[in-house]
């Protein structure tokens, strides 16, 4: 039986190939073992899986080029040595009504983001901005409908996805926020001191392999082959620094509020499972984005207290102040917008999926939008890749400084206040509920913290 993501094909050949560029090997021992392999299809690469395997092992194994200019541990104390020299300075008081209306807010953010972005993840911006164009939707300022006249639905093939607006009565289950309630269940289970290997029996115990996708996937297979975190986030696994672990970040911060070196922590023992350097500082930073938000007044506040927790030579804080800059220089978001695409292949997996990628288009929607909901998750979405990724971490941020109570009753009542997912016991529960549950935990850490 062929399983997605676990058989490798001349696509995951194309992607490690490109990830070793990005991460600076040299790839010259390896090019005709490359060059070999993707001369065959995919038929014939299924009768030769160990033959690619051993050529994984050996990528692994490279070294970086002596004029690589950045600096990317994996390890949490090489990371935390590697972070800029001078970390802001936060000023943490909050009262607790308050900051119990941000987690709030921060849980309907995340899900209306992800719901806005849902139906059209996988769309490139030339389908998207022709639906919106077409229908005289442009800029985007609504969730998107399958109610449409029937050319529009031919045209942009309507029927493809689902989780239009018209379609759904409540959040339905999408693996981004199925995360943000297993990190919640993780520390609530295993406590502060949870490790890597918690989190990889957890997903054992409670996500179906099938719920899981590239890199969590991979992650799944080694897991079950034997094969521990850190090992688990490397052995053949083409899709490391990929979304995935930036996406299931949001529950570290939620329950680490105040302390974004401890949130960071929280996503670096979760993302170690399956993803190294970039593809763990993506989580990081936004973990440590949520645990300041509350307390912070402007979104650039927000991305620069997530960028003091990982290393100042990376890749990913490269792009990020490359956001920053433009927004400084004052460029317009559509101008922003051509340089992201002009910088990344939407339509190459390894762009589309990765960290860095989809991390601009979230620092975007978070400056673009300019503290307003609506723009900064619309923000985020229009721009394309992975949409419903992008829409739920904008959205969780900027729920998070602003708090339920000033969340917008159109993005937020079609949410009828339900969240489907596939955790026992979480299959269906009422946000309002699962979000003080979240803060009762949060209160309940904070009360076992060792003394000073």
């Amino acid at each position: 039986m062929k399983i997605e993501h676990l058989t490798l094909n001349r696509r995951e050949l194309k992607f490690e190939r490109q990830q070793l560029v990005d991460e600076g090997r040299d790839t010259g021992p390896v090019e005709k073992e490359f060059e070999r392999l993707l001369a065959l299809d995919d038929r014939e690469l299924e009768n030769k899986q160990e033959e690619v395997g051993a050529l994984l092992d050996k990528t692994i194994q490279l070294p970086l080029k002596d004029d690589y200019p950045y600096y990317e541990p994996s390890d949490l104390e090489g990371i935390r040595e590697a972070r800029p020299q001078a970390l802001p300075a936060i000023d943490f008081t909050f009262n607790e009504q308050h900051l119990r209306d941000r987690v709030y807010g921060a849980w309907l953010g995340r899900i209306a983001g992800c719901l806005l972005g849902k139906p059209v993840e996988g769309w490139d911006s030339r389908r998207m901005w022709g639906y919106l164009k077409d229908l005289g939707r442009y800029p985007l300022a609504e969730y998107f409908s399958s109610d449409v006249p029937r050319h529009i639905a031919e045209k942009y093939r309507i029927h493809e996805r689902t989780g239009f607006i018209d379609q759904v009565k409540h959040m339905i289950w999408d693996d981004d926020i199925n995360y943000t309630v297993a990190g919640m269940l993780i520390l609530k289970s295993c406590g502060m001191d949870f490790t890597p290997g918690d989190v990889s029996l957890f997903w054992l115990e409670n996500i179906p392999v099938l719920s899981t996708w590239t890199a969590e996937r991979t992650a799944y297979r080694n897991f079950l082959n034997g094969i521990a975190p850190p090992e688990s986030a490397e052995h053949r696994n083409v899709y490391r620094e990929w979304i995935g672990a930036q996406i299931r970040a949001d529950a570290y911060g939620y329950l680490a509020l105040g302390a974004p070196e401890l949130a960071a922590e929280y996503a670096w023992r979760d993302a170690s499972v399956s993803h190294v350097k970039n593809g763990i500082y993506g989580s990081m930073w936004v973990a440590a984005m949520l645990a300041s938000a509350p307390f912070l007044s402007t979104a650039r506040e927000v991305v620069m207290s997530g960028l003091a927790q990982i290393p100042a030579r990376c890749r990913l804080t490269e792009h990020i102040h490359k956001v920053i800059g433009w927004y400084d220089e004052g460029l317009s978001y559509e101008k922003v917008i051509a340089r992201i695409h002009a910088s990344w292949d939407e339509h190459f997996g390894h762009h589309w999926c990765h960290t860095i990628s989809n991390a601009q288009l979230v620092a975007l929607g978070l400056l673009w939008g300019e503290g307003d909901f609506e723009k900064s998750i619309c923000r985020a979405v229009q721009g394309c890749f992975d949409t419903d990724c992008n829409g739920a971490t904008v959205g969780s941020v900027v729920g998070m400084m602003k708090g339920a109570q000033e969340l917008p009753e159109k993005w937020i009542a079609p949410l009828d206040n339900k969240l489907e997912t596939t955790l026992a016991g979480y299959q269906l529960v009422e946000i309002d509920e699962l979000a003080e549950e979240c803060f009762e935990l949060y209160l309940s850490l904070e009360r076992d913290k060792p003394a000073g």
